[in-house]
């Protein structure tokens, strides 16, 4: 049996990308919210070959991220849009060591501005999804696509979701 501990650590440890942190924070509701502006519906249409409805947008509680969620029935997408802090890129290091201590398989692979994440958690942990992430920095902002599959079958590559990441360059 997983203790309860261990899988809150673990579904923290699979959202690899910028903002780790992030997830645990409250979400309050907010229209004009950039974070959905970052792609297209479209776009993620081709991408995840499946209509995703975005909604649920909002920005966390202290102002420096926005997030903006959409699924469907395979696939959970987050985007985000976050005011660049100190420390981000530890916390990201920290979380990809955190996952693979619980046993999952993570890749990591980074394209100049562009740093793109798979995670595929032991099946112990496969409840929590699969994920793949691509966040992009810039000095003052840093903006990812997360895209959580229920199964591995279905989970997207990073040379899929990177394309996704190189439109959302010029978007903030």
């Amino acid at each position: 049996m997983v203790s309860r501990d261990y899988s809150s650590r673990m579904a923290a440890a699979l959202s690899v990308g910028v903002l780790v942190a992030s997830v645990q924070a409250p979400v309050v509701a907010e229209t004009g919210n950039k974070a959905c502006g970052l792609l297209t519906a479209s776009e993620l249409e081709s991408t995840l070959g499946v209509k995703v409805s975005m909604s649920g947008s909002g920005s966390m509680e202290d102002g420096k991220a926005e997030l903006c969620t959409g699924e469907s029935q395979t696939v959970t997408v987050l985007l985000r849009l976050a005011k660049r802090t100190a420390g981000t890129g530890g916390d990201a290091k920290a979380g990809v060591e955190a996952a693979r201590t619980m046993g999952a398989q993570v890749d990591v692979k980074v394209f100049g501005p562009i740093s793109c994440s798979t995670v595929v958690p032991p099946a112990s942990l496969a409840q929590y999804g699969f994920n793949t992430t691509c966040t992009v920095s810039k000095s003052s902002a840093v903006a990812g696509v997360e895209v959580v599959t229920k199964t591995q079958k279905d989970m997207l590559s990073i040379e899929q979701l990177r394309p996704l990441a190189e439109k959302m360059v010029n978007r903030f």
